[in-house]
């Protein structure tokens, strides 16, 4: 079964298109890494919550919008492997030294699908 990792970050809203070049440019890598898919998506509706919200949990600023993304791999084991790429490829933490947001409040984790239809 596939195995899912994903993202949530905040972005400066003026920095759309920096963010998505950033993240076409890094796309390459991670497949190269063994990532099936690399979804990226710009937050159009995303609400306030009562208790907790995707703004909270990164503590997005007003000029900030919230992205959520997710990498598709064909297992776990081909995820744990590429994430140790990706700490240790020159060309990663280049990347990383870029990012056009606050990585320090991006959240992440890996999750194993239960239902996929």
């Amino acid at each position: 079964m596939k195995y899912v990792e994903g993202f949530v970050l905040a972005v400066p809203a003026d920095k759309k298109e920096i963010y998505r070049e950033h993240a076409a440019a890094a796309a390459p890598l991670f497949k190269e890494f063994g990532a099936t898919r690399h979804v990226e998506c710009w937050g159009d509706d995303v609400p306030d919550g009562k208790l907790t919200d995707f703004r909270r949990a990164v503590q997005a600023k007003d000029d900030e919008v919230v992205v959520f993304s997710w990498l598709e791999y064909p297992s776990k084991e081909v995820r744990d492997a590429a994430n140790e790429k990706i700490m240790t490829d020159p060309r990663m933490k280049v990347m990383g030294e870029q990012m056009p947001f606050d990585g320090k409040r991006m959240i992440f984790g890996g999750f194993m699908p239960i239902l996929d239809v």
